[in-house]
């Protein structure tokens, strides 16, 4: 392994907590760039984050701490973006560094609202990132058990198969599996599109629907999935692989997953404010319905997504859970 390469993880919440205690299995020093100065102090005194995966220590000798992101640009190599995508663009505006040279992967399961382009995208069209520099890290692996160090897989996917290699080595542990992939748009859909999913089987949750149903809603979850990469980025894949179905599965079904959290308090009858008041989280699969919901919609010609708009009506056009949700079981095979 090439101790060598210079790692930087952009992030504080508990999904880059989680990826930095994988790569500190692995090297020697990291780049750890977060907003909350508190929270650096903190693990620089006591060895943990104190809002996130507060039980995994650190050795505090591998951490180069900093709220400036244009420090942890500049002495790395290999960049992994953790930052929600609601946020993304406000801190890469304030770079004064280039990214160009760099190798970038996104961890980020969401779309970039400003542009409408999911991370990977986002940074091809607005930062002339070539598509060989850019990577995607998804699960299915909630950030939980990797605190837990419950055997948890990962699926790396890179333009250049080598650089995901690499990346995929560094985060490889005795409780994380790595494969790599090729398929940079589609996994990073799936990514996006397994939280709105998540949602709906929060709702449908929160409404008091049973596994009978929840288990008809994940089919068609991953049907329409299928359906929508397809219409975004036509190649040759395995939907039921782990990136794509996997995933899907545990963030519908994990009681770890913060975006069927948030869909069971809106079944509920939470509103979307007060919900996201209590969570404390980002969910995700909230900004990325938006962003989903109009890019199909946009299209000449739109994929075929019944859960999509159920999940954008009582998000977004405040109708009726209960009522949106039995419409939709008509709708379901």
């Amino acid at each position: 392994m090439n101790r060598d390469l210079k790692f930087a993880v952009l992030g504080g919440g508990s999904w880059a907590t989680a990826i930095v205690k994988m790569l500190t299995e692995n090297v020697d020093t990291l780049q750890w760039f977060m907003r909350n100065t508190d929270a650096i102090e903190h693990i620089e005194t006591q060895g943990h984050n104190p809002n996130y995966l507060s039980s995994v220590e650190f050795d505090t000798t591998q951490l180069q701490l900093t709220n400036d992101i244009n420090i942890a640009v500049s002495n790395a190599d290999i960049i992994i973006f953790v930052v929600p995508s609601a946020f993304l663009e406000a801190e890469l505006s304030k770079l004064t560094v280039s990214l160009k040279g760099k190798t970038l992967f996104s961890a980020i399961k969401g779309i970039v609202p400003e542009t409408g382009l999911i991370v990977g995208e986002h940074l091809h069209k607005k930062y002339t990132i070539p598509y060989e520099n850019i990577g995607v890290i998804t699960g299915p692996c909630h950030a939980e058990e990797v605190a837990l160090e419950r055997l948890s897989y990962l699926t790396i996917a890179c333009g250049d198969k080598h650089k995901a290699e690499i990346v995929a080595e560094h985060l490889s542990s005795d409780y994380i599996k790595t494969k790599i992939s090729d398929d940079i748009i589609g996994t990073e859909y799936a990514a996006m599109l397994k939280n709105i999913y998540a949602i709906a089987a929060g709702i449908a949750h929160g409404l008091g629907y049973g596994d009978n149903f929840q288990s008809v809603l994940m089919s068609n979850a991953i049907r329409e999935m299928k359906r929508y990469i397809k219409r975004v980025h036509s190649m040759k894949r395995n939907i039921n692989n782990s990136a794509y179905l996997g995933d899907l599965l545990v963030t519908g079904y994990s009681v770890f997953s913060r975006n069927r959290m948030f869909g069971n308090m809106i079944g509920k009858g939470y509103t979307v404010k007060s919900a996201m008041m209590e969570m404390k989280m980002v969910a995700e699969g909230y900004y990325a319905t938006k962003s989903a919901y109009k890019l199909n919609n946009d299209r000449k010609k739109k994929s075929k997504t019944p859960i999509l708009d159920a999940v954008y009506q009582v998000l977004y056009n405040d109708k009726n859970a209960k009522k949106i949700f039995k419409d939709l079981t008509d709708k379901l095979d």
